[in-house]
């Protein structure tokens, strides 16, 4: 008798557990238009990916993916709200649901996509860690950092990947760590430290924040695959499809020519399936979606194409001036690459 109760507790558990797993599937949509906006999770602020201006808005990559994601849901990039989060607060912000997404200059790894309860929805920017010093120093290479004490932002992936190359290539460290980004730059400026270690875009956009950006150097060596991109929960298919989209939408249209100076027009005229389909003129991908039937025109027009929003956060156009590389679409050599609409 013991034995067929515990298995009718099992049973009824496992039937709970399945109803309130379905009565979730799509709350974070229902939930985003009813408060109607989307809320972001951002960096504590890193040039290029999210920050602030002097006139206090919020900008970046990681920013214009959420404006984005606002336009496909609402036809309106600006119905965002953005929640600077340290690395330590982020995930537990997006588990909690303080945050609808979080698209924070954050690694795609299988520990995340797997036992924290989250879903990285794609890849943004194509990074690697790497390390900056002091021109003084005269150190030409990261194998020249034996015994060097050295700056790194806690609950990040650089920990790990900085113990690994040490051990890797026996050299000896001294790990200082700090909760915020701006805290190791400020460190190394200071000499509380030889070298500042994080992805090599950070380190870029770090730089510049230093008084004398000349005198320090990005050294060569990249010790590690940073891939970032945007992160939801799991359990919600249909969030993550939406986030997901949004960011392929933006790559297929780079691809396809389509900009925010000529979406809408082409909207119109264009014979190109691809594009048609793309733009919502044929094919059912709004309906699928659950949204408006010219949602990636309004992204585009809205916030770019991924090369627009690239070139003036962090490329060309930008303070930063990082070169497309591996960033750039995969028919120029790089490794941006978004499925077909079909």
């Amino acid at each position: 008798m013991k034995v067929v109760k515990t298995t009718l507790a099992l049973v009824a558990a496992t039937a709970a557990l399945s109803v309130s797993t379905q009565a979730s599937a799509g709350s974070t949509l229902d939930a985003v238009m009813k408060k109607g906006f989307v809320q972001c999770g951002v960096s504590d602020g890193l040039p290029g990916f999210s920050y602030t201006d002097e006139k206090g808005q919020f900008k970046g990559i990681d920013v214009d993916v959420c404006r984005a994601v606002a336009a496909a849901v609402f036809g309106d990039a600006k119905k965002v709200k953005f929640t600077p989060l340290t690395a330590k607060e982020r995930f537990t912000a997006l588990q909690s649901g303080e945050v609808d997404v979080l698209s924070r200059n954050t690694t795609w790894t299988s520990s995340r996509d797997s036992a924290m309860g989250l879903n990285f929805a794609g890849v943004t920017y194509y990074d690697g860690q790497g390390f900056l010093v002091s021109k003084k120093l005269g150190v030409k290479s990261a194998k020249e950092l034996d015994g060097a004490a050295v700056c790194i932002q806690a609950g990040t992936t650089t920990e790990l990947n900085l113990s690994d190359y040490f051990r890797t290539t026996g050299m000896k460290y001294t790990p200082i760590s700090y909760d915020k980004s701006d805290e190791t730059v400020k460190a190394l400026e200071a000499g509380r430290c030889d070298v500042l270690t994080s992805d090599q875009s950070q380190l870029y956009a770090q730089r510049i924040k230093l008084a004398n950006p000349e005198g320090y150097v990005v050294l060569p060596e990249v010790i590690s695959k940073e891939p970032l991109g945007p992160v939801v929960r799991q359990g919600d298919e249909e969030w993550f499809d939406i986030v997901r989209w949004t960011l392929f939408a933006m790559i297929n249209a780079e691809e396809a020519g389509l900009t925010a100076k000529n979406v809408e027009q082409e909207a119109k005229a264009s014979k190109n399936p691809d594009v048609r389909r793309l733009l919502g003129a044929e094919g059912e991908l709004g309906k699928d979606l659950k949204l408006p039937k010219d949602w990636v025109v309004q992204v585009v027009k809205q916030v770019g194409n991924y090369g627009e929003v690239f070139d003036r956060n962090v490329g060309a156009g930008s303070e930063l001036k990082i070169a497309r590389g591996i960033n750039a679409l995969w028919n120029k050599g790089g490794l941006q690459y978004a499925p077909p609409v079909r």
